[in-house]
């Protein structure tokens, strides 16, 4: 499928902001795709779908979820992270995707895992450092991303665990994994 066709099916699926975000997302994924020699095509795919299913309907996710066998866990979380094993189902089912590296990069976007490849990594570091990012942190994890992902995995998902925390939020499970595979890098000298 032309980049036009997935920009204009993914433009209608969400307002406007998001949009811009997900553009922001696919420069962001393209700039770390060169900079680490891999696939930028392939990356830029995966940015432009990956939060193709954020406005998504509950009760149609839901079922997804159910459907395909899913992890269950996901709904006793905010439906914030509903979007990503959904949108990898999306984009195998409306977009033809059948590449395992974008649809597990597209799944992971949200909550990181204990076992993410360097692709995942790029997606989920594209994802919380595009250019319209403001929060708190993000101009390290910028740096970082360039320098060393497993750091700005490290950086991303302490900075994350904590807002939640500080919000009194829940944290899913395998963001924790995802936090104590990179702490367990042993990665002072990067981060």
């Amino acid at each position: 499928m032309e980049r036009n066709e997935v920009l204009k099916k993914v433009e209608e699926a969400m307002p406007t902001a998001r949009f811009k975000h997900t553009l922001g997302v696919e420069k962001a994924a393209i700039e770390l795709a060169e900079h680490y020699h891999m696939d930028v095509e392939k990356a830029r795919i995966t940015a432009l779908l990956h939060d193709y299913a954020k406005y998504y309907e509950d009760d149609k996710a839901r079922k997804i979820i159910e459907d395909e066998g899913f992890d269950p866990r996901l709904l006793q979380f905010h439906r914030s992270l509903w979007h990503a094993p959904v949108g990898a189902y999306l984009a195998e089912k409306e977009f033809g995707i059948t590449d395992p590296e974008i649809l597990e990069a597209i799944r992971l976007h949200t909550t990181g895992s204990g076992a993410m490849s360097d692709f995942d990594k790029l997606i989920y570091l594209a994802d919380y450092t595009e250019s319209g990012r403001t929060f708190p942190g993000v101009y390290k994890a910028r740096r970082l991303a360039l320098k060393s992902l497993d750091a700005a995995m490290l950086f991303a998902l302490s900075n994350t665990i904590t807002y939640l925390i500080k919000k009194q939020q829940s944290v899913f499970p395998d963001t924790l994994d995802a936090y104590n595979y990179f702490v367990n890098l042993n990665l002072e000298g990067d981060y």
